[in-house]
Formats: C-alpha cells, structure tokens, sequence
C-alpha cells in the first residue's frame, strides 16, 4: 500500500496539516519523496505501518494521552517495557478520575441551579446570577 499524505490523513481521520504537525512533533516519519527532479519534486508516500502509527496516535489522543506521553508510548513500544507502559496508563487514569470528580461536582453544583431556579419565578435567575463575576 503506497498512500500520498492526502490518503493516508483520511485513512486517519485526520486533515493533512495534522500529519504534518505530527511529523513536526517527530510522532510520524516524514519519508524522502519518490521521483520527480529538482526542489520539490517527487511524491511522499506513506504504507501501512504509517496509517497503523497514526490510528495509535490518535487512539491513545483519545483515551486522553498528550503528545508527549503518545512520543514516549511510541518508544516504549520498541523496547516491550511493560512496567513503564503500565506507570503511564495509571498516571493517565488517575488524572480522568480527578476530572471525572471535578465534572461531577459540577454538575451536581448546576442542577441544584437548575431546581433553584425552577423553584422561584421572581428575583433574578440563580443560573445567571452564578455566573456574574
């Protein structure tokens, strides 16, 4: 499978910028281009192990990986270093859960909003008035 970078962003998901930042970000190889003569000629193509990288990339982007942690996954895999791989999902699950917590007071904080506001028909809105400064 030989793929242009407009093919292989699709096959992503993702907008051929974003291949690009992700090659800046060295998440992606940036192959040599194929034929063509003098500057800027030739096509990079991209195969198989491309489009699986960038399926990876933008899995563990979406179990809430930054970048960074997605660099270091990447290497890990090469070296089968399990122990670390492990550390980094924990890190990662206990950073949701503290958003999750935070998620939850606040929604329980805009509920009891909501019923206050339904409570009452005169005075400003408790919703409203929550979120002047």
């Amino acid at each position: 499978m030989q793929l242009t970078i407009g093919k292989l962003a699709a096959a992503g998901g993702v907008g051929v910028e974003t291949i690009r930042y992700y090659q800046r970000r060295g998440l992606l190889e940036t192959p040599a281009r194929s034929g063509g003569d003098g500057w800027g000629g030739g096509i990079r193509r991209y195969d198989a192990d491309d489009v699986r990288r960038l399926k990876f990339i933008r899995s563990a982007q979406a179990s809430g990986f930054t970048l960074e942690e997605i660099s270091e996954l990447l290497a890990l895999e090469a070296s089968d270093d399990r122990m670390r791989v492990r550390a980094l999902a924990r890190q990662r699950i206990d950073v949701l859960d503290e958003k999750i917590a935070q998620m939850t007071e606040t929604r329980a904080a805009l509920a009891r909003l909501a019923d206050q506001c339904a409570a009452s028909e005169k005075g400003p809105c408790p919703i409203l008035a929550a979120f002047e400064p």
